[in-house]
């Protein structure tokens, strides 16, 4: 009993060091003093000015249109490229196999160089399409190595009897393998969405001064200190994002039933 306890205890102590500077941010989101951490009051004013910020506004829809793009560019690719690896034999399979989970661990300032000497050999204008190619690079991996783990656990006999009734290759894929990798496809295309919305490195080797991402905007605002409408701003990230993760749980629960 006394161990049971002790792990709750220890469970919610990483929970309140995970979630308590986040619950910070929110709170401070509201208050209504601009420069001091002391509480002077409610206020949803820096939330009408984050929307009334209109650098902000744009610098968060292009991060938003990049993250959307890049997520389903490395979903297909990925999940194709993770297909191919399970169910295919070919030479040089096992060092692309291998390549895949070293990606995973490469360190993004590694990648942003790599890209950035890349495009410059191919004389390409840093802007949306070298940032939308350095973050379907970014996320690909990561797509790849999450549905691997799915097929791992894929019973091949479901497809061979597919086969077996007269179910062509395209057909078994779409109404047997699909569906059941379908929870690690949806996994690795909100993964890959984070982490493009997350990155910074890579961002700021691959995109131009024409085409800001929020990510890159909120560091140059917060190196001269935090302000209220970056709280605001933080706020609604996060709130958005439990938005995600709860739709996300209920479609796995109706997939469920």
């Amino acid at each position: 009993m006394f161990m049971r306890r002790l792990g709750m205890a220890w469970v919610w102590l990483v929970y309140a060091f995970l979630y308590l500077p986040i619950l910070v941010v929110i709170v401070y989101s509201f208050n209504a003093s601009k420069y001091s951490t002391a509480w002077s009051g409610f206020t949803l004013d820096w939330y009408a000015k984050l929307l009334a910020n209109t650098p902000l506004v744009d610098a968060a829809l292009n991060s938003l249109s990049v993250a959307t793009l890049s997520a389903t560019l490395a979903t297909l690719l990925g999940s194709l490229a993770a297909m191919c690896l399970h169910r295919y034999r070919f030479p040089g399979r096992k060092v692309l196999h291998s390549s895949i989970y070293v990606l995973t661990v490469s360190p993004d300032i590694v990648m942003g160089i790599s890209l950035l000497i890349f495009f410059i050999a191919l004389r390409m204008e840093l802007g949306f399409v070298t940032l939308l190619i350095a973050h379907t690079t970014l996320g690909l991996p990561f797509v790849t190595v999450t549905v691997l783990a799915r097929l791992a656990e894929f019973d091949e006999h479901l497809v061979e009897a597919a086969r077996d009734l007269g179910a062509s290759e395209a057909a078994a894929y779409r109404h047997i393998i699909l569906p059941l990798t379908l929870p690690a496809v949806a996994a690795g295309w909100l993964l890959s969405f984070t982490l493009s919305m997350d990155d910074v490195l890579i961002s700021f080797f691959v995109t131009g001064p024409s085409f800001e991402v929020l990510p890159l905007k909120i560091y140059s605002m917060v190196r001269l200190g935090v302000k209220p409408d970056i709280n605001a701003l933080s706020a609604v990230m996060f709130g958005v994002t439990i938005v995600l993760v709860l739709l996300a749980q209920a479609l796995t629960n109706m997939r469920r039933k």
